[in-house]
């Protein structure tokens, strides 16, 4: 873990060659710098002059040339956050313990460069006097010093972004990531006085991919404006929810521009077909190119995404494992749940080929009601005999259809068959024991429901988009596709399942990425366990 929560590092190379050296200089930040990674770009600053005077840099395209450069750098750097600052003015949010600058930027005894380091930051964001600051290595730019553009020619001096008074954008910004921050620092440059920021909420998430797995929108519009106003103090924010595609875009007279991608220059045309209905000026449309993931994997989009860091997260713990003196330290319990179609039995299958103990609920489930079995008569007598079969065997049809849509009488039964259903789970958790096994997993569709997550340490998840559940339910079980999804309907959402959940797992694609995916959680539990045995 690196030394610092966080950082500044000063850059003072001019804008043109920022796109040759982000990545060497983010990488080496990245090795001092845990938390938020602040920049303070000012090209041709004197960091060894008496008293350093901060300044904004020049809002130009060489400017978002440099952006877009160390956004995408910092891409590399899994887990940075990166904040380029584009004006000075206020305390950041998250105050630096250490500054940086490169050395090859730095000329000159260390001393004096340290001491303007400390002058720099304490006037520009009123960090304490006497902060640790050290210079990074690197290697020097070959060929001298780089001339302003991407190919080395020179920049236009008078070259300068248009600006608005009042700018808007739009998007999901689930877990800030850097063209996300490219996107939104772009618009702080074009904007005046105020940015207005929609944040898609309710309906405009149904079809996103793992959109179960996106942030709450209060947390993702917090962290939209601590970025936005770490970056840009001078402006006024806006930050809206979204639930349908306009929002107030099509109704406020005060917008002059609308910041687009190439995604979504269509949107925003169709804004401006809305405007005009309404009888208000058409916006500006300004056009910010996507950001290349150079790190994406199969199944991966091209571009970095947020459905790309969602994909990242499946088979990673997403809250820490129940701390519960009662449960036994070995074997350690999984819980594994998912509805009806998840794919839930083969993520079973995969973890019981790499070694875990498994526990088939269903199969309990079917004990519990033979003749002599621990339910048989509790049910016979709570439910009629007409639920027998002719050989005395309970039709679970017949039952199924007694209870299904009536919650009074599927409690009755859920309070017969459940604690019999535990009891059995415990006596094979001890079996696991005695058989040596480190890990055992508990396959239980209805373990939430039924309360069993305190007998686990941590609960997996396999999740699949709705519409793709029906259709399997559908192949699976003949079923028409109304009652495939009332079947659905009638069970606890993903997104329930999600919140409770340690691990989350997603059958979707081809059986090699599930596959892939399990391996992954199971290296990361073996690594946990490992981990927990050597304290």
């Amino acid at each position: 873990m690196p030394p610092f929560g966080s950082g500044l590092l000063v850059l003072t190379a001019p804008l043109g060659a920022l796109p040759r050296r982000a990545a060497a200089a983010l990488a080496a930040a990245a090795g001092v710098v845990a938390g938020p990674l602040y920049v303070h770009l000012q090209p041709g600053l004197r960091l060894a002059a008496p008293a350093p005077r901060p300044a904004a840099p020049p809002a130009c395209p060489a400017l978002l040339r440099a952006l877009a450069a160390l956004y995408a750098a910092a891409a590399a750097q899994r887990g940075l956050d990166l904040r380029v600052l584009l004006g000075p003015g206020r305390r950041l949010a998250r105050p630096p313990r250490v500054l940086l600058a490169a050395a090859a930027e730095a000329p000159g005894p260390p001393g004096p460069v340290e001491l303007g380091l400390q002058h720099l930051a304490a006037a520009a964001y009123g960090c304490p006097p006497r902060l640790p600051a050290l210079l990074l290595g690197g290697p020097e730019e070959p060929g001298g010093e780089p001339g302003g553009g991407p190919e080395g020619g020179p920049e236009d001096p008078d070259a300068a972004l248009p600006d608005f008074s009042d700018v808007a954008v739009g998007g999901t910004f689930d877990r800030l990531h850097g063209a996300h921050r490219f996107l939104l620092s772009a618009c702080c440059l074009l904007a005046r006085q105020r940015l207005l920021a929609g944040v898609a909420d309710g309906d405009l998430l149904r079809h996103k991919v793992l959109m179960e797995l996106i942030e709450p929108y209060e947390l993702r519009a917090a962290k939209l404006r601590e970025f936005l106003e770490d970056v840009q103090p001078s402006l006024r924010y806006d930050i809206v929810p979204l639930v349908d595609p306009y929002g107030p875009s099509i109704t406020d007279p005060d917008l002059q521009c609308l910041v687009v991608s190439e995604e979504t220059r269509r949107g925003g045309e169709a804004v401006n077909k809305k405007r005009l209905e309404n009888g208000l000026p058409e916006l500006a449309l300004y056009e910010i190119l996507l950001m290349k993931d150079p790190d994406h994997s199969q199944n991966e989009e091209e571009k970095i995404s947020s459905s790309s860091l969602r994909h990242r997260l499946l088979g990673t713990l997403l809250r820490p494992p129940r701390q519960d003196p009662a449960l036994p330290s070995r074997p350690y319990v999984i819980g594994l749940t998912g509805g009806t179609g998840s794919g839930k039995t083969s993520i079973a299958k995969i973890l019981g080929h790499l070694g875990a103990f498994l526990i088939d609920a269903d199969k309990l489930g079917h004990a519990v009601y033979v003749p002599g079995g621990p339910a048989y008569e509790q049910v016979v007598a709570a439910f009629g005999t007409d639920i027998l079969n002719e050989d005395g065997t309970i039709n679970r049809k017949v039952l199924g259809a007694k209870v299904f849509g009536n919650q009074e009488r599927l409690k009755s039964l859920t309070d017969i068959v459940w604690p019999e259903m535990a009891r059995m789970v415990k006596e094979q958790i001890g079996e696991a024991d005695a058989q040596g096994k480190a890990v055992c997993v508990l396959d239980a569709a209805v373990l939430l429901e039924a309360g069993w997550q305190d007998m686990v340490h941590e609960v997996w998840t396999a999740i699949i988009p709705e519409e793709e559940a029906v259709k399997r339910v559908m192949a699976r079980d003949g079923l028409s596709e109304e009652a495939a999804r009332s079947r659905l309907q009638s069970q606890m959402t993903n997104s329930q399942r999600v919140e409770q959940s340690q691990v989350v797992l997603c059958t979707l694609w081809e059986p090699d990425i599930t596959r892939k995916q399990v391996e992954k959680a199971w290296a990361l539990l073996q690594q946990r366990l490992s981990q927990e045995h050597s304290l």
